[in-house]
């Protein structure tokens, strides 16, 4: 299901190597209000920094988009290169290169190779509306396995609008965004702010409670294009269709974070931790974490081992307060730890390990807040790639 509006292309630049797609449009044909979150990493990305500025003036109409090459710390060079890639396509769509915003994934440290990008940007718009969604879904990955694609239809004042959304993400997948770019387009009309405050919404319950190995990247991007399109009168935080609005954005960038964890460089299982019974959000959000960040929980996992106590440990060193004596855990259905000790259920457990997606259990009894946390297991496989990433 594809928002009305939207156009899509994309190409092979050979940017990092031939053999693929690697530059993609997104353009919408009517002016959009835009929203955008972005990298907390203190070093930047040069398509960052330029998208940072625009995003204050809510409007777009064109993202650009490629991968390997990140376009970070390659200096003044590299922030000419992010805006000669806007005006390049700004002059072929007759467009202002305020409108048009750009990212970049792949390799750190190394320049653009400009000479491939002009006549590969020359061919993306040229291209502009003969391929689809999958094809730039496809074109943006890099050590993703499969292209991700999530999308939810929804009343609004009688019409039915379209919001879809892509992203690619596999390693390099750290809480506060991570190793990914996500874009959300909807034909839906919705008022600045909302856009904004619906969109922050989304990503602080989905982008920014994944992890696949703790590392923060230098281009995390989310980037939503809502084109008003579908006819409606613009949605605020008022009208009655704001909530289904971000509710459908809550599940499609749940949808997409969880597809990136699912993809995690190696990854043989989806774990999902939940932390209930915390004195607040923030301290399950951070007793999660713990947990879904340790090594040592991540490997048992791989090996199928209900080892708790690597969990019992997390939950220690996480910095909330909480008492050992009243905890509860569990893999799955089943029980292994209730009131801070084994009830002898470990083989049990094993069994549940072997499935493809885990959910880990914990109740502190301390509170009524909780929080979930996506991770991953952590596999030999992860080394063999992370090893090689540059060659």
């Amino acid at each position: 299901m594809i928002p009305k509006g939207f156009l899509f292309s994309a190409v092979e630049a050979a940017i990092k190597k031939p053999g693929r797609r690697d530059l993609a449009l997104i353009y919408s044909q009517q002016e959009a209000t835009m929203a955008g979150t972005f990298t907390t990493n203190r070093v930047k990305a040069a398509p960052v920094r330029l998208d940072m500025r625009r995003i204050k003036t809510g409007r777009g109409q064109a993202i650009i988009v490629n991968s390997g090459n990140a376009n970070a710390c390659t200096g003044d060079v590299g922030m000419r290169d992010a805006r000669e890639m806007a005006r390049l396509v700004a002059h072929d769509l007759k467009l202002s290169p305020s409108l048009v915003y750009v990212c970049s994934t792949g390799g750190i440290g190394t320049p653009m190779p400009m000479g491939r990008l002009r006549s590969g940007l020359s061919e993306v718009t040229a291209g502009l509306g003969a391929c689809s969604i999958n094809d730039v879904a496809a074109a943006i990955m890099t050590t993703d396995t499969y292209p991700k694609i999530a999308s939810r239809t929804l009343k609004v004042n009688g019409g039915t609008g379209t919001l879809a959304g892509i992203c690619k993400g596999a390693g390099m997948i750290c809480p506060r965004m991570a190793t990914m770019l996500c874009f959300l387009m909807t034909d839906i009309a919705v008022d600045r702010k909302a856009l904004d405050t619906a969109l922050r919404h989304a990503v602080v319950r989905s982008f920014h409670r994944i992890t696949v190995d703790g590392d923060m990247s230098t281009n995390d991007t989310v980037l939503i294009m809502a084109n008003g399109m579908l006819g409606n009168r613009p949605v605020t935080e008022k009208s009655r269709a704001y909530g289904a609005f971000r509710d459908a954005l809550d599940d499609i960038t749940f949808e997409l974070s969880k597809m990136i964890v699912k993809d995690g460089e190696g990854a043989t299982k989806l774990i999902e931790v939940e932390v209930r019974g915390a004195r607040n959000e923030a301290e399950a959000e951070k007793a999660a974490f713990s947990v879904a960040k340790s090594n040592l929980v991540k490997t048992a996992m791989y090996g199928n081992d209900a080892n708790w106590g690597r969990i019992m440990a997390a939950l220690g060193y996480s910095g909330i307060s909480f008492s050992e004596e009243r905890v509860d855990i569990s893999f799955g259905k089943v029980p292994v730890v209730r009131d801070g000790v084994s009830n002898g259920r470990d083989a049990d457990a094993e069994k549940v390990l072997r499935e493809k997606e885990v959910r880990i259990t914990i109740d502190l009894k301390r509170g009524r807040s909780s929080a979930r946390v996506l991770t991953c297991d952590l596999t030999e496989e992860y080394i063999r790639v992370n090893a090689t990433y540059r060659t």
